[in-house]
């Protein structure tokens, strides 16, 4: 990060006069910037150094900044204005890199929430995906709250609507955000889940079905998808019980109870994904045994039909070695005779192999 490194150093060697920050200049990573009070959105625009000003002189309310993939210098400067910690800027910098997580500083916290989004591929290939990720994370302080999202899902404008057609709720602040952003992503979840779980029953029902399919590249991909949804799912249950059960100076008491909500849900998606990995499992399993069990009867009929030709295969080689002196060589009937021989005992071992369930 070393454009937070310039930044801090340039403010250190100032001449003790007071550091004028200029205006930053409009930017496409910013979604959105709004001052809320009371739970009520100020109506007047704001860059986020003249929100944060604001707020601060007037002692209420809170900063809330939208970004979509901003640059590493537009973050710099952000963290310089809201006095963020350096590692968590260096984390929200480096997308998709980040397991779920909660880090705690003296007056910030930081979140990193996957979030997902089902995919129907138009074609199924080795590579196509059906569960698509993303990353949201969240900066929250005392009176600001910065979401940062990479990917081109998981948008939150409709969620800052919601908030904002609830003042009570977003009466309570920061960590009413935080608790509404944490509760849409797992809601999304339970989303993905209800997908897949379609997906699932359609290859399973395919397994076991008396046509027997093998689309053997169907399973795997599921079983990886599966993975990689489990990979954004399960390391979140410990940061939102840590937020549901341990008391924090920035996330009200009202709203900690609103996350054991939240949590409970991700234990649910969590072992509904854990079902799903040992269904796949199974599922492989299944599919490979019936695979080996074709191939073996395959290879019982190819037996069969081998050692029903094989007979009149050695009688006709014995009689085309034109030796002189063999026996009914020279007899009338002894041509029919060796052609029914040979009809008859590829008859009965014809029968013997139906009945032994070989043919």
């Amino acid at each position: 990060m070393s454009m937070i490194r310039e930044l801090r150093t340039a403010v250190r060697r100032g001449s003790g006069e007071p550091t004028v920050v200029p205006a930053p200049a409009p930017s496409r990573a910013i979604v959105d910037c709004a001052i809320y009070r009371d739970g009520v959105r100020r109506p007047d625009r704001h860059t986020y150094t003249s929100a944060l000003r604001e707020v601060r002189e007037a002692g209420k309310g809170f900063v809330w900044i939208g970004l979509h993939e901003p640059a590493e210098s537009l973050l710099a400067e952000i963290g310089e204005q809201f006095d963020l910690h350096p590692l968590a800027v260096e984390d929200a910098v480096q997308a998709a890199h980040q397991r779920p997580k909660l880090d705690r500083y003296d007056d910030m916290l930081f979140a990193v929430f996957k979030t997902v989004r089902y995919v129907e591929p138009a074609e199924l290939t080795a590579t196509s995906e059906i569960v698509e990720t993303g990353e949201v994370m969240v900066f929250l302080g005392r009176d600001f709250v910065i979401t940062v999202r990479h990917g081109e899902h998981g948008d939150l404008r409709g969620l800052r609507r919601r908030l904002e057609a609830d003042p009570e709720l977003l009466s309570h602040g920061p960590s009413a955000v935080l608790h509404a952003v944490a509760d849409r992503i797992v809601d999304d979840y339970l989303l993905v889940t209800d997908d897949l779980q379609t997906d699932i029953d359609e290859v399973e029902s395919a397994v076991f079905s008396p046509r027997r399919s093998r689309d053997a590249e169907r399973i795997y991909q599921l079983k990886r998808e599966v993975l990689e949804l489990k990979r954004a799912v399960t390391p979140l249950a410990a940061p939102l019980q840590t937020l549901a059960e341990r008391p924090m100076r920035l996330v009200e008491s009202e709203i900690r109870e609103y996350f054991r909500d939240v949590h409970d849900h991700l234990i649910a998606v969590a072992e509904q994904v854990s079902d799903f990995d040992e269904l796949l499992t199974t599922i492989v399993q299944a599919n490979l045994a019936q695979v080996t069990v074709a191939q073996n009867e395959d290879m019982r009929k190819i037996t069969a039909w081998v050692a029903i030709f094989a007979v009149p295969t050695m009688i006709a080689g014995i009689y085309g070695m034109n030796f002189e002196h063999m026996p009914e060589i020279k007899w009338k009937y002894g041509y029919a005779l060796v052609m029914a021989f040979m009809v008859a005992v590829c008859f009965f071992m014809y029968r013997g192999f139906r009945r032994n369930r070989w043919l």
